[in-house]
């Protein structure tokens, strides 16, 4: 059983612009030009944000014409959740066992 989880992908996620991307790119496909009207961040600012979630292999592009298509990896969110109950179920368990006192 999995009792660790993917640190770098937890960091990546802890950022609330980076979130609300991930949160809106689960629901359609958006390029640069969407996500800012939809987050009412700076171009410069959510380029770099999507640079990283590149990076981090958690979404991916796809060009259009002259416009570049961001998509969420549903394979990794997947994964990150399967750790998370992982995490759990081990959890549950845990609460069974008390390590005793020296």
């Amino acid at each position: 059983m999995m009792t660790s989880v993917d640190t770098e992908t937890i960091r990546v996620l802890g950022d609330p612009l980076r979130l609300q991307i991930v949160t809106l790119l689960a629901r359609e496909m958006l390029c640069t030009t969407h996500l800012v009207e939809e987050t009412g961040a700076k171009q410069t600012n959510l380029s770099n944000h999507l640079k990283v979630l590149r990076e981090a292999g958690v979404v991916e592009t796809e060009p259009c014409g002259r416009y570049i298509y961001y998509k969420l990896r549903p394979d990794v969110i997947a994964q990150l959740a399967g750790q998370f109950a992982d995490l759990a179920e081990s959890a549950r368990t845990a609460a069974e066992n008390k390590r005793a006192c020296p």
